[in-house]
């Protein structure tokens, strides 16, 4: 499906939000939306201009046409 990821336009094969993490980053989740490593993942989504909670990644589903915007944490100053 088509999707826009951060302004940029693509094609996913991703149902949910969870599955487009694990695409994205190449790490597996629990179902809780953690990583299953055990490591910290330091990521928020938002769809459609909405925050998605990571205990829901799972359940979102990504439709045709859905606005991502996928931030990473970072340290700095």
């Amino acid at each position: 499906m088509r999707v826009t990821i951060n302004g940029e336009a693509t094609q996913v094969d991703a149902e949910t939000v969870a599955a487009l993490v694990t695409q994205r980053t190449g790490r597996a989740l629990s179902p809780d939306g953690t990583p299953a490593d055990g490591g910290r993942l330091g990521l928020a989504v938002a769809v459609n201009d909405e925050v998605v909670p990571r205990r829901n990644w799972q359940a979102t589903a990504l439709t045709e046409g859905a606005t991502i915007e996928i931030v990473t944490a970072t340290q700095g100053g």
